[in-house]
């Protein structure tokens, strides 16, 4: 951008820096919440989905051990990542100026993609109509060369892929430091239209010791959860930050308050997807105050598979927007 005839690299901007920052700080707690969720039942079979012993029994609130039921729990949220590579929705994202505010001050919508080694992102107007038919077909033409990219198998796929799994190595190894951090207390059960859903108070583990700065993140947040009774499924989480939390070597501070939810729901047989996730974060950098209040809606889940799969999804839709424009 110019300022005054000057060209400014806006990645230098306070402003700039700013959204990198937080969005980082937003990746990791959003990992770091859904991992709370995999222990919960490490609590072990009998107090969480057989004879559970009343709220406020001392074996509630026991540090966390193992048991058969973690595998399962472990295996769908795994399939729950997997489900998202291979779904296309809408996400719908109201960002407002604080968490009160009724009306967004601003809205934006995409068709997302699952391309691979990423999401392909295609700008929607706010009814999640295409913005444009000649924009909307350049962005299928750009998403259908990117999945005959990621389809392929050679070097330059082979190292993209291999980031990937770095990636999700590191968030399972956050998952399994979880199993340290907290403690979990059953206080209940409630009904979500016709499934039972068991709810836990989630809170730190006074013998938890963190040794890198995101696990320091465990030890500033509390929570709940509510697992599905019948398939161990996540079904939301809701998490706030109990104390002050400084990043980037003391520049910035994410306030005590802060809050973030989740839910999710089944939307095809066996296969659990997110509905929606809210963050209200306030805090600073330097001096300046910030805020994100943002609430994403996601809907139009739809299968289209691998990249191999997905690109013939994305040619039948091209095609249909040629005989679109061919009709007098």
């Amino acid at each position: 951008m110019e300022i005054g005839g000057r060209r400014i690299d806006r990645r230098k901007t306070p402003e700039f820096s700013s959204s990198v920052l937080m969005r980082t700080f937003e990746t990791g707690y959003v990992w770091i919440l859904r991992g709370l969720a995999i222990v919960a039942l490490l609590l072990g079979t009998s107090c969480c989905f057989a004879q559970s012993p009343p709220a406020g029994d001392p074996a509630d609130g026991a540090p966390l051990g193992s048991g058969d039921l973690f595998g399962r729990v472990i295996a769908n949220q795994k399939q729950v990542d997997a489900n998202m590579n291979v779904y296309e929705r809408v996400e719908r994202v109201e960002i407002r100026k604080t968490g009160g505010d009724l009306k967004p001050s601003e809205v934006k919508v995409w068709k997302v993609f699952p391309a691979g080694t990423g999401l392909s992102k295609i700008p929607l107007t706010a009814e999640a109509k295409p913005t444009g038919a000649e924009s909307y077909r350049a962005a299928l033409e750009k998403l259908q060369a990117t999945l005959v990219w990621a389809a392929e198998t050679g070097p330059a796929q082979r190292e993209a892929y291999a980031r990937v799994e770095r990636r999700k190595k590191e968030r399972n190894d956050l998952i399994d430091t979880t199993r340290k951090a907290f403690l979990f207390t059953k206080i209940g059960e409630e009904l979500r239209k016709d499934r039972v859903l068991v709810k836990y108070e989630m809170t730190r583990n006074p013998a938890f010791k963190p040794t890198t700065r995101n696990e320091m993140l465990f030890t500033r947040i509390s929570g709940t959860l509510w697992i599905d009774k019948e398939t161990a499924e996540l079904a939301k989480i809701e998490g706030h930050v109990t104390d002050d939390i400084t990043l980037a070597l003391f520049l910035a501070k994410v306030y005590r308050g802060s809050y973030f939810m989740q839910e999710w729901y089944e939307m095809a047989p066996g296969v659990w997807l997110p509905t929606y996730q809210q963050y209200d974060f306030d805090g600073r950098k330097f001096v300046v105050p910030f805020s994100i209040h943002e609430r994403t809606f996601y809907t139009q889940y739809r299968r289209v598979g691998p990249p191999g799969e997905a690109v013939e999804a994305v040619r039948g839709e091209l095609n249909k927007l040629g005989e679109n424009r061919a009709d007098p």
